[in-house]
């Protein structure tokens, strides 16, 4: 049993680091970068936590974990205890513990963040949810009565995952379906495997599958059958389909050979397995100089990705300063780490090709920084006459994506706004036709995956509240 440390002691502690990868050694595979707390290490990292009175990590935790619960159980070296316990709230805690911007959420609101070095809430999760996978823990389910109420999941991304889980352990019959030939969305074509193995994925899919889930891939619900359709058959639908079209800048040449947007590179990279190459010769093209566009957490892993596929320099071109970057603070120090070059207040304004249709370069803008726009950042105003040429031959476009409006085309009164995204009401998730329901980034646009975690879980709620009180969308249509 681990010996609990006064208050004061604890207080005087520093955050314990985690240990990565060498960047020297990392650019050249797609192993994970941080490597994990020792158990060591996490009750170290435990008993720093004051136990507070009123915990504000709980209330910034959209997966509603009881972090002082879990990490206690830590401290007692109650490794199984604890995993059960972040099971309650959160069905993905091994993928939550790597990717979700706990800095921004649970962390930020740690009393100890003041001295600054909050408890690290993500690590410790991601201990403990290796800790019960390698040592063959799982959850475990009270005997439910099951219901004979259907709900279908569309989409099997971090919402669909989430809602479809936690309305499986209310005793509803829950089907899954996703369009792709694997489940897991964003978490399996988005972010690469250095960020996110695959493995991971696939275990924690899995024993969402063990509790009952019904998953069926290859299923394109607006094509396979439309959403009007699938109402016939269940009580409630939950879209979660994620916003997978791919945007552009719309500037000339982005025609040309080897422009990718995030989302196929990326895409290619991951489900086509270029991470093993040559075991699987993934067909993608990578170019000698690569030039990405954005610098959100999508367009570090483009850059990222890029540099370990063989590019020899791997640029990131962003019209604001750093101050103003989007991506994670970590994700950023990771690719400064491994040599990424950024070029900030920098805009894009033309890709330059050769006779074959081949890129050659970046015609490109340098930018001064206005007065704050709506989004609270620095508005980017172009210099007149700055213009000039960065030598590259791959353009890889993450500025974001947009709605596919296959789905929402195929379910009749369900509204979306002028993005395409999916009109509801924040607090419940229903869409304009009762017994829908959506979440992700269908509705958000491009967001974190713990965001579309909270979504699917506010949707499982509201959803048996919905059912509940003996109604069905079956009777709605």
């Amino acid at each position: 049993m681990a010996e609990m440390i006064p208050v004061k002691e604890r207080m005087k502690r520093n955050q314990v680091p985690m240990s990565e990868q060498e960047p020297k050694e990392r650019i050249y595979n797609f192993k994970e970068v941080p490597l994990g707390y020792t158990k060591e290490e996490a009750i170290y990292e435990a008993q720093r936590c004051l136990q507070c009175k009123v915990p504000k990590c709980i209330a910034g935790c959209p997966a509603e974990i009881n972090i002082p619960k879990f990490i206690e159980k830590i401290v007692e070296e109650n490794f199984t205890g604890a995993y059960l316990e972040i099971l309650k709230t959160d069905n993905l805690p091994a993928v939550t513990g790597r990717v979700c911007p706990q800095e921004e959420q649970c962390q930020i609101v740690c009393i100890l963040e003041k001295q600054g070095k909050p408890i690290a809430i993500g690590r410790l999760e991601r201990f403990v949810a290796d800790w019960a996978r390698e040592n063959n823990i799982h959850r475990r389910l009270p005997e439910l009565k099951r219901k004979n109420q259907k709900v279908a999941i569309v989409g099997s991304g971090p919402a669909g995952l989430t809602c479809a889980a936690d309305l499986t352990k209310l005793g509803y019959e829950v089907t899954l379906f996703e369009a792709l030939h694997k489940p897991g969305g964003v978490l399996v074509y988005g972010i690469p495997e250095f960020r996110l193995p695959k493995s991971i994925v696939k275990y924690e899919i899995n024993e969402i599958e063990k509790i009952g889930v019904k998953v069926i891939t290859n299923f394109v619900i607006g094509a396979t059958l439309s959403v009007d359709r699938l109402a016939q058959d269940y009580d409630a639908i939950f879209l979660a389909n994620g916003a997978g079209a791919p945007r552009f800048m719309n500037i000339p040449g982005e025609n040309l050979n080897d422009v990718y947007s995030a989302n196929e590179f990326l895409t290619r990279a991951n489900l086509m397995k270029a991470y093993n190459f040559p075991e699987y010769d993934t067909p993608i093209k990578i170019g000698k100089r690569s030039a990405t566009i954005g610098a959100g957490n999508v367009a570090m892993d483009s850059a990222r990705t890029a540099l370990r596929l063989g590019a020899e320099k791997s640029y990131i071109v962003y019209r604001r300063s750093r101050k103003e970057v989007p991506a994670r603070a970590e994700e950023v120090h990771h690719a400064e780490e491994e040599g990424i070059i950024f070029n900030f207040l920098t805009l894009p304004v033309k890709v330059l090709g050769d006779e074959k249709g081949n890129v050659i370069g970046m015609e490109c803008l340098k930018m001064e920084l206005g007065e704050p726009d709506e989004s609270g950042r620095r508005r980017p105003i172009p210099i007149n006459g700055s213009n000039f040429v960065i030598e590259v031959d791959m353009v890889i476009d993450a500025i974001g994506t947009s709605a596919n409006p296959i789905v929402a085309g195929s379910a009749t009164g369900v509204e979306t706004n002028k993005w395409g995204y999916f009109i509801v009401d924040e607090k419940s998730k229903v869409t304009t036709k009762e017994g829908i329901y959506a979440g992700g980034d269908i509705v958000r646009g491009s967001a974190t995956v713990i965001s579309a975690v909270g979504d699917g879980k506010v949707a499982a709620r509201t959803i048996n509240e919905f059912l509940s009180s003996g109604k069905s969308l079956r009777e709605v249509f």
